[in-house]
């Protein structure tokens, strides 16, 4: 069967570094939802309202315009939202620096946008995931979840579609043991996937903390990617209080040292830690650190 592909060129007003404005979308080197070819191509495939769609999105830098193409029953939709993934309706130019580091970042990413996908359930798995392990563990549970329930996505069918929620709250017990996730996040997400729907509609804040399993850390990962909040700190973050306290202060400091830090970044403090985390100066790395778990051999 033959899958159309549907084509869109932008023009966005203001100088777009559509990789780096993809990237917190990408989980892992492998992620089977998310590729970076050659060609500077970046490609993402979703479940829409629509149904599943492939995105590839390539920034064409003399000629001031990104080139994208879509497939799949989900095309469409994907195309109609692509300045709002690349950030169209985000407002960076009220963020008035009060540290060196951050002006310089500033400068050095002009291109740099917070973009929001739309897809609220998409964003709310991984984040789950990603709660309390390394980044490696959770990259891989997501890996093999699509891979075993995702379907191929339209157009590049070496890719997975991330499942709808109904597929993910029918998912049995040994298969999220088999993705190496436990019993907590399993079920946060097998909760989370019954109101899909309400959370589709709003996902403020304190809709997406009122279900079990959800708290402040995992609801900003959400908000940052789904609706483009540019103020969306991870509190509880294991690395961003001590970059943070580095970058802005020289020295390590907890979360609420942190917060007070970003004060004067109020309304896009997310923005400001994704500019420390490209180019702040870093801490140097002491005490253990946080070990690979393996649920699967429990």
């Amino acid at each position: 069967m033959t899958v159309v592909c549907r084509t869109r060129t932008w023009r966005p007003p203001w100088p777009l570094d559509v990789a780096g404005t993809l990237e917190p979308h990408c989980r892992g080197r492998h992620d089977p939802a998310y590729r970076v070819t050659a060609d500077g191509a970046v490609w993402r495939a979703s479940f829409t309202p629509d149904g599943p769609g492939t995105l590839r999105v390539r920034e064409r830098a003399d000629l001031g315009v990104v080139e994208a193409s879509a497939w799949g029953p989900g095309a469409g939709w994907l195309l109609d939202g692509l300045p709002e993934l690349l950030g169209a309706e985000d407002e960076p130019g009220s963020l008035e620096p009060v540290h060196a580091v951050v002006k310089e970042g500033l400068a050095r990413w002009r291109g740099l946008r917070v973009g929001r996908s739309n897809r609220v359930f998409e964003a709310l798995v991984p984040a789950v995931l990603e709660q309390k392990v390394v980044t490696t563990e959770a990259w891989r549970a997501w890996g093999y979840l699509l891979r075993r329930f995702g379907e191929p996505a339209p157009g590049a069918p070496e890719m997975r579609v991330p499942p709808p929620p109904a597929v993910w709250a029918r998912i049995p017990s040994w298969e999220w043991h088999r993705a190496g996730a436990e019993a907590v996040r399993a079920r946060t997400i097998v909760n989370a996937a019954r109101a899909a729907s309400r959370l589709e509609e709003d996902a403020a804040e304190r809709r997406l903390r009122s279900l079990p399993g959800i708290g402040v850390w995992t609801a900003a990962e959400i908000r940052q990617r789904a609706v483009g909040d540019p103020d969306a700190v991870s509190v509880g973050d294991y690395h961003l209080p001590a970059l943070v306290g580095w970058a802005l202060a020289g020295r390590r400091v907890d979360d609420a040292g942190m917060l007070e830090l970003l004060e004067p970044y109020a309304g896009h403090r997310y923005r400001v830690t994704r500019l420390l985390e490209r180019s702040g100066p870093r801490p140097a790395r002491r005490g253990p650190r946080m070990p690979v778990r393996d649920y699967r051999s429990w």
